[in-house]
């Protein structure tokens, strides 16, 4: 029966429809004019979100994602469908996993009706963001409490916040970058070639306010390069995605990527520990614009990393949160 069983919502960032100027609009003009990715009085922002923004950020934003469309659609959209596809296999008949995304479509609203109007009762909320930030978890939490605000027959909610130091998570890391040396060989890092570790960065003046990201994205790497056996040189920490005038968090990926490749650096590996799926921020800004920043600047030879997609090791991680945190909801045995 529909209310013996259990709702599972993996949440990510979100995706335009399509490549094109229009549908790249509407998906910036929804993330842009939520509060908690830009914190400006909407008085003062909406203004210049529709005139400049929507001018000129959005065209260049539109061919970017043309540059990495696939046919089944953007990359964030083909490894998250991968991922539900993936992990309801392993959950089995007990759970229904679906996917939403915080901006654009299918919006978690929509998602969460649907599941109401099948029956269920009860809902794993699960963010797809390894590390929490205001800008992303805090996001995906304000809008369940939309929707809760609006209905009148409640779910019963668990929500995840976070697991950048989940020892399955820190694992299926090193096994995907470990993959990639199989393929690609290890880098010489005795010779002074480097592992990068390239997060989505926030504003500054967001951490100084108490925002814990870059506390849990620096444990991350802590774990890693412990698991790695690697040196804090030989596997540095950078934030990428810098958007707008504010100080952002430091050293930039673009700024050091170019700086190494100043040097000759002949090998030069980047991974992203915060991205769940590759998306824009990894197939383009990493796999094109920094490869070319790094060729640019005299390095010989980049190599891009793919996040953890729909991996074993990923999806193994993802299950075992799914059954801690929805314990005692279904029947024993």
């Amino acid at each position: 029966m529909a209310e013996r069983r259990v709702g599972v919502v993996l949440v990510n960032l979100g995706t335009p429809a399509e490549p094109t100027l229009p549908a790249v609009r509407r998906y910036l003009r929804e993330f842009l004019l939520d509060q908690r990715v830009v914190t400006l009085p909407r008085l003062l922002w909406q203004p210049l979100l529709e005139t400049h923004i929507m001018l000129f950020h959005a065209r260049r934003s539109a061919q970017k994602y043309a540059s990495v469309w696939t046919p089944e659609g953007s990359p964030l959209m083909v490894h998250a469908r991968a991922q539900v596809a993936a992990l309801s296999q392993r959950l089995g008949e007990s759970y229904q996993v679906v996917l939403a995304m915080r901006y654009g479509q299918p919006s978690l609203a929509n998602v969460l009706a649907g599941l109401h109007d099948e029956g269920l009762r009860r809902v794993l909320v699960v963010p797809m963001y390894p590390q929490f930030s205001t800008t992303t978890v805090a996001t995906v939490l304000d809008a369940l409490a939309n929707y809760a605000k609006g209905a009148y027959d409640q779910f019963e909610y668990r929500t995840l916040r976070d697991f950048h130091n989940h020892p399955g998570y820190i694992e299926a890391c090193a096994k995907r970058i470990e993959e990639s040396w199989e393929t690609e060989g290890r880098p010489n890092f005795s010779a002074g070639e480097k592992l990068l570790l390239s997060y989505h960065g926030i504003p500054v003046k967001m951490a100084q306010i108490g925002d814990p990201y870059p506390q849990e994205c620096m444990e991350t790497t802590a774990l890693l390069r412990e698991r790695l056996g690697l040196s804090a040189d030989e596997c540095e920490m950078t934030y990428q995605s810098k958007f707008g005038h504010a100080e952002w968090l430091t050293p930039a990926t673009i700024e050091r990527v170019e700086q190494l490749g100043k040097t000759g650096l002949s090998r030069l590996d980047v991974f992203c520990p915060g991205f769940a799926a590759d998306c824009l921020e990894t197939e383009e800004e990493i796999g094109i614009l920094n490869r070319e920043t790094f060729d640019h600047a005299g390095g010989q030879r980049f190599v891009r990393i793919p996040c953890l997609n729909a991996s074993a090791p990923f999806i193994t991680v993802l299950e075992d949160l799914v059954k801690r945190h929805t314990a005692g909801w279904l029947p024993e045995g």
